[in-house]
């Protein structure tokens, strides 16, 4: 059940965290609008090798978080500085995600699926969500940190960020003349992120 488990939530964890609009999304419906889907695929493409990536090295972490517990006070402290800084990031310095979408001049195929890997290089939100997700589920005894699983994880979340952006590739496609988002997503995440920094700030006031 334990490979069953990791495969679920790997996918699930992925796919439900990708699919919220964002710069993303954006990117890859219009690659698709204007290029044709095969190259809104190969972006994608490049966004998962990212994203697993990503979810491999937070995994780790939680793992390790999991056998020395004596560290989570101190990683609690840590990450209230890091949430604190991107709710101030997405809140007052980063770009609306309302803008419009910037062309690129080169759009080779190899250059599409680079672009991908970059783009997602750029969103570290991955990893503190699969460390916080990762450990919820694991307390439930709902996820292993064993090998393969963790690996079929890791597997499973490439699978699941590349289903979310087909949905956007296949069938989004956003106007010529509306291709602004109606809602700035950096604002979304950095009311998110200060919720997390509230919660884990009274946690930490709570064992003074």
């Amino acid at each position: 059940m334990s490979v069953f488990y990791n495969l679920l939530i790997g996918f699930l964890g992925a796919f439900i965290g990708v699919l919220p609009p964002g710069l993303i999304n954006m990117y890859a419906a219009k690659i698709s609008m204007k290029e044709g889907r095969k190259r809104g695929f190969l972006f994608s493409m490049g966004v998962c090798i990212t994203v697993m990536l990503q979810t491999y090295i937070a995994l780790l972490l939680a793992r390790y978080i999991g056998q020395h517990p004596d560290v989570v006070s101190m990683l609690q402290k840590v990450a209230l500085g890091i949430f604190i800084s991107l709710t101030i990031y997405f809140l007052l310095i980063a770009k609306d995600t309302r803008r419009e979408i910037p062309d690129h001049t080169e759009n080779s195929k190899r250059n599409r699926f680079f672009l991908g890997i970059f783009i997602a290089v750029l969103n570290i939100l991955p990893i503190p969500y699969w460390i916080y997700l990762s450990i919820t589920f694991a307390a439930f005894g709902a996820f292993t940190f064993a090998q393969p699983e963790l690996w079929l994880a890791v597997i499973a979340s490439g699978i699941g960020t590349y289903a979310s952006l087909a949905l956007y590739v296949q069938f989004f496609r956003p106007k010529e003349h509306s291709r602004k988002l109606s809602l700035n997503m950096n604002y979304v995440i950095g009311f998110v992120t200060a919720a997390i920094s509230v919660i884990t700030l009274l946690k930490i006031l709570r064992k003074l």
